[in-house]
This record gives structure tokens, sequence and C-alpha cells, in this order.
């Protein structure tokens, strides 16, 4: 406390270069402070879990040339080729996959007609072996029953034969039937009833980075038969011994050897789509680090400077300072005790530009507000930077002696 009149005293003869070092502080803390929380949200999106095999699972994207025939009966002859391969487990056709950005969504209720309580969710349309191929495992319930799937062969029958049974995520059912068992219950896709028979733990939405954490886990799996016309994907589940990249070489060569007149889209590892998915959302990650990086460094540098020059034209104060018996330690403390003032002042004002950052960021981002953690967090780094900043031009101070402290001037 003791140091506290004397350096607003110094301060305050130095007032151009004290408002930069301010501005600059506040500037670096208000964005730092943005750019951890965007950071964290990136991570947290990165590091989502699918629900699924990722490990074993590939996908096979295809589309026929011209008019294709009895789609339905070539669906069922590739799943049986491709079961019959080495190294797969199983395989299906699927009509959508996580991690990707095209979805077939629908909005449903508790009640007929879009009454109750409503939400939007992802439709998992597949045949008997969908589950066991993502890999899902039910918590609750049972499986799909070979007399409840339907075949739909082309898209008019989606309205025709509307699904009876679903199975359906832990979040998707306990947000339709709040503290109580979902199993048994409806829900309505309009006014047709569909009855919850099986809850999976978690099934990852598609485009899963529009929604919220707890929306993008609003997924259901419906019993249908398509064809590769509508639902396009074949996705295979491969052994723990397989070699994946061997596996789907094998794959895309049955598939032409089954009917040449069709194209592949995309052959891909799941762990390619995870990585193809995120990597904007890494790339930014990236990005703002090295924002924060280069502002800590300018920032750091900053302070050095500033703090170097004022111990060169300080050199005669500080002499006098050490002749009347100040120790080094004191002299060190001065530099650091208005270092940490300067800093905590610029993080004051950083704080409240953080937030008006923030509100710009809301309002063309649509990103929610900035939770107060990231503050404290960004306070205590631009502190850290100070201390150690300030430290190399505080121990030059701190070694000048009294005599020729005296003699410079």
């Amino acid at each position: 406390m003791k140091h506290f009149r004397p350096i607003l005293s110094a301060l305050s003869r130095h007032k151009s270069a004290v408002a930069i070092l301010l501005a600059e502080v506040a500037l670096t803390c208000a964005i730092l402070c943005n750019a951890l929380f965007l950071i964290d949200r990136r991570i947290d999106a990165v590091s989502v879990r699918s629900g699924v095999d990722e490990a074993h699972l590939l996908h096979i994207s295809l589309s026929g040339i011209g008019r294709q025939d009895n789609a339905m009966a070539q669906t069922r002859a590739d799943l049986a080729a491709l079961r019959a391969l080495p190294g797969v487990a199983n395989a299906s056709l699927v009509s959508q996959l996580p991690l990707v950005n095209s979805s077939w969504n629908s909005g449903i209720s508790t009640k007929p007609g879009a009454e109750g309580q409503m939400l939007n969710a992802t439709m998992y349309m597949g045949e008997a072996a969908m589950l066991d191929t993502f890999g899902l495992k039910l918590t609750a319930g049972r499986m799909f029953a070979p007399d409840e799937f339907v075949d739909i062969p082309d898209e008019s029958a989606f309205n025709t034969h509307p699904p009876k049974v679903a199975i359906v995520t832990r979040t998707m059912a306990e947000k339709l039937y709040p503290g109580e068992s979902a199993l048994g219950k409806p829900f309505y896709i309009g006014e047709e009833a569909t009855t919850i028979i099986g809850i999976v733990d978690s099934l990852l939405r598609p485009s899963s980075t529009q929604w919220s954490p707890e929306q993008a886990q609003y997924s259901m799996l419906l019993p249908m038969n398509l064809p590769y016309t509508l639902a396009h994907r074949y996705l295979i589940r491969t052994r723990p011994d397989a070699n994946p990249r061997e596996v789907l070489k094998a794959a895309v060569a049955e598939i032409k050897k089954q009917n040449p007149r069709r194209v592949i889209l995309d052959q891909q590892t799941f762990g390619e789509i995870r990585k193809n998915f995120f990597a904007q959302d890494k790339a930014m990650v990236w990005l703002l680090a090295i924002v924060s990086i280069i502002l800590l460094a300018v920032t750091a540098f900053g302070i050095v400077g500033l703090a170097s020059f004022w111990v060169q034209q300080r050199a005669r104060q500080i002499g006098v300072r050490r002749a009347l018996g100040a120790t080094r330690g004191d002299i060190l403390r001065y530099f650091q005790t208005e270092n940490l003032l300067l800093a905590s002042v610029g993080i004051a004002l950083g704080m409240l530009l953080a937030y008006g950052v923030n509100q710009w960021l809301m309002s063309k981002y649509e990103l929610p507000r900035l939770p107060l953690q990231y503050l404290p967090i960004g306070a205590l780094l631009l502190w850290a930077l100070g201390q150690l900043a300030v430290l190399w031009p505080a121990l030059r101070a701190a070694s000048i002696p009294p005599a020729t402290a005296t003699r410079s001037v």
C-alpha cells in the first residue's frame, strides 16, 4: 500500500503512455475473453459423441444412372453381398448419418394435430440391421419386430405408410415425457401415432452444430425398408481385426459388380466424416488461438517496452530511493505493484468491453451470452502476463546501485 501514492504520482506525469497501455490491456482482455469462450464452444462441438461405433464404420454414397428398375431387390442383393465380404460385421442402407450436413427432420408432438409438447427430431430410417450396423445398444425396451418394417419403394409411400413404432434417444424420450417412462407411449407426426418401443442412450442428429447440445440428440429410428434410390447410403461396420481401407475398397468393387450402372458419389471411413464435418471448427479454434497468442505477445512487449522506458527515465529517482534505504525487493515490488494497478484498471475496462463485443457477436452470429466464468480466466491470464512481462525491467531497476544511479544524471 505504501507504493500507491508515489505510483499514482509517477503515472500522472505519463498520461498518454498510461492511456495507450490501458487501451491495449482492455482490448486484449475483451478479445481474449470472447476468444476463450468461442474456442471452448468449438472444442465442445468437435468433441461431441455421435453415439455410433465410429472406429469401425464405413460409408458409401451412390446414385443410379438412368432408370433403376427393381431398386428394392437390388438393395437387398447389395446388402447380402456386402455382409458376405471378409471383415464385414454388418451392413445396412440408412437414410442419413450423424456428422453430415443434410438431414430428414420432422416436427412431432405428444398429441395429434401438433398439440402438446412439440419438438423437431431427425428421422433415421433403415432396415433390420440398422441398429446393429450403427453399433447402437438399447438401454430400455425392445428391438423392432420383423412385421413392423414397412416397405417404402418411393417417396409417395412416406405418406401412405407412416411408421407405427420407433426407437428414440434418451434425451428425446425425457423431453417428450419428463419424469416418466416413455416406453409404450405415443408421439404424433401430424395425426398419425407412433409408439415408442425402445430407447438408446445417444444418437447425434446430422447438422448437429445447428442445434443446442440437447436438441442435437433428438433422434428417432424408424423401421423402413428403403431402396438405394431413396436413401443413397450404405453403412458398413467392420470387424475389429479388419483393415477398414481394404474392406472399403472391396465393398466399392462389390457394389459396382452387382450393378455397374451406378455412380459411387463418396466413400469414407467415419473418421474421415468426422474430420471433414469439423474441419472449419478446428480451423477456427487454431485461428482464435493464434490471434489470442499474438494479442498477448503484443501486450507483453508493450509492457516490457514501457516499463524499460520508465526504468531509464526514473534512474535518478531509483538511485535516491536506494540511497535512502530502499532494498532491491522494494524497487522490484514497486514496479510489480505499478503493473498490477495498470493491469487491473485495463482488465476492468476490458470486461465491460468484452460484454459489448459479445452483444455485437450475439446480434450478428446468434451466439449465446458470454458466461461470467470467462472473465476471471481472462483477468488471471493478463495479470500473470503483466507480472511476467514487467519482471525483467523491474529486475534491471532493482539492480541499479545508488551511486551509479545518481551519477547517471
